[in-house]
């Protein structure tokens, strides 16, 4: 997803991986796609259905095409009646499939717009998914209980819309009375997703006024030795209790002292035109603290990565403290 990107990118950087290439399942309708910053931000390609009409990928795939990657391959089977142009990806031990929102665990993707057609999603799901091996473990675009795998077996006994027991004609009744509204974002979603999730106005994945870094956790962060070259530059907020701040660690020089249990009550002592900087003893309370400021409006925030600890480690000036 679009809000997603930087999560996506923060844990890709973290766990030392190097992304080559992302596979859109579909022109999805209720959320636009992160592709195109994962492009801007990593370097990594857009793969799409030919038969979907988006514009601006770098791949457009044909019925059973398959992706190599080193010695293994996907197979984009297509199964189309969510939309027209769903594609389900297989490994080629058809030990495992991603299938998109075609099918879900314990469910399936509708088929009351953007062409679906619900006999063409059961024929496809019969076809394309249900010929898999039973133990083929199946993972879908989403969950909305939180569930993230099942399997191809699981399914064919217990989908109450697509079990291998259930007739096609009773597939399109289910389908044709579901009676649920169309997704909110539709009107953005999709065509946003026409253009493989570019939006508008280009947009970067990284805000500019610092050497930032962005955890999986969802924190910005700047490094000790930033901080130390901009000292004048930005306001240092030390969330520590007092006897801390005062205490044998010390603090930043110019930092400001406010608890972190006084900081919603108290934010607005702080200029939110500023960049802000949060401080604590190892970096935990601090990451706490940037979330409470944005959500008090504070948009230039970012948390001192490794709190006091890495600041003394990396022997850094210090107001008070001990040797």
């Amino acid at each position: 997803m679009f809000e997603q990107a930087r999560r996506d990118a923060a844990l890709l950087e973290e766990l030392g991986l190097r992304l080559k290439l992302t596979l859109e399942t579909h022109v999805h309708a209720d959320h636009v796609t992160g592709a195109w910053l994962l492009r801007q931000k990593l370097g990594s390609r857009i793969a799409v259905a030919a038969e979907s009409g988006a514009e601006g990928a770098d791949l457009y795939l044909r019925p059973q095409e398959k992706i190599q990657f080193g010695a293994r391959y996907l197979q984009a089977r297509p199964t189309a009646g969510h939309t027209n142009a769903c594609l389900t990806y297989v490994l080629d031990d058809q030990s495992m499939a991603f299938t998109g929102d075609a099918l879900f665990i314990r469910g399936c993707g509708r088929t009351d717009f953007q062409d679906g057609d619900a006999r063409t999603l059961y024929r496809s799901v019969r076809n394309q998914i249900f010929t898999l091996p039973d133990h083929c473990l199946i993972y879908p675009g989403h969950d909305y209980r939180g569930l993230t795998v099942t399997s191809v077996g699981e399914e064919k006994l217990y989908n109450p819309r697509l079990a291998e027991s259930i007739g096609e004609n009773d597939f399109v009744g289910y389908m044709t009375n579901l009676g649920l509204a169309h997704p909110k974002q539709m009107d953005v979603a999709i065509p946003a997703n026409m253009k493989c999730g570019r939006p508008e106005k280009t947009t970067t994945l990284d805000p500019d006024w610092a050497a930032l870094t962005y955890t999986f956790a969802g924190i910005w962060e700047v490094q000790p030795h930033w901080l130390e070259e901009h000292l004048r530059e930005v306001q240092i907020v030390d969330v520590r209790e007092p006897d801390e701040f005062n205490g044998p660690l010390g603090h930043v020089p110019g930092a400001r002292l406010i608890p972190l249990g006084t900081l919603t009550a108290r934010a607005d002592e702080l200029s939110k035109a500023e960049p802000t900087v949060t401080v604590c003893r190892s970096g935990a309370r601090s990451a706490q603290a940037t979330v409470l400021l944005g959500k008090c409006g504070f948009e230039k925030v970012a948390n001192l990565s490794g709190g006091m600890l890495r600041w003394r480690a990396q022997r850094y000036a210090v107001e008070g403290g001990a040797d």
